[in-house]
């Protein structure tokens, strides 16, 4: 019994949602290939994770005036310590946030 309530926690634990909260940068270069094999469109409300799944939906909330965003996974990136996401320009203006801002991902 001990076993399948253990075996039972460590399955559905991957399934509870945790808000990651760090720096992230708005750019990217407009009509270059992103990971996904799609064309990176700065007018689009799209963005870069690590590891999350391309077409994966997340929602991003700037922490310095509470304005979200919901967009799609479709590149990796941002290679640079500390960030977490990278944003397309129309994402990044849809938050209100300049070149770098503390959001929360969820």
């Amino acid at each position: 019994m001990i076993r399948f309530i253990l075996a039972v926690a460590l399955c559905c634990a991957p399934l509870v949602a945790r808000a990651e909260i760090r720096i992230a940068s708005g750019d990217g270069y407009h009509g270059r290939r992103a990971a996904d094999g799609s064309n990176f469109n700065t007018h689009a409300l799209t963005a870069a994770h690590r590891t999350r799944r391309f077409g994966t939906r997340v929602t991003v909330t700037n922490l310095a005036n509470g304005r979200s965003v919901s967009l799609r996974i479709t590149d990796r990136g941002p290679f640079i310590r500390g960030r977490c996401i990278d944003l397309s320009r129309a994402a990044a203006n849809a938050i209100g946030m300049g070149r770098l801002a503390k959001v929360s991902v969820w």
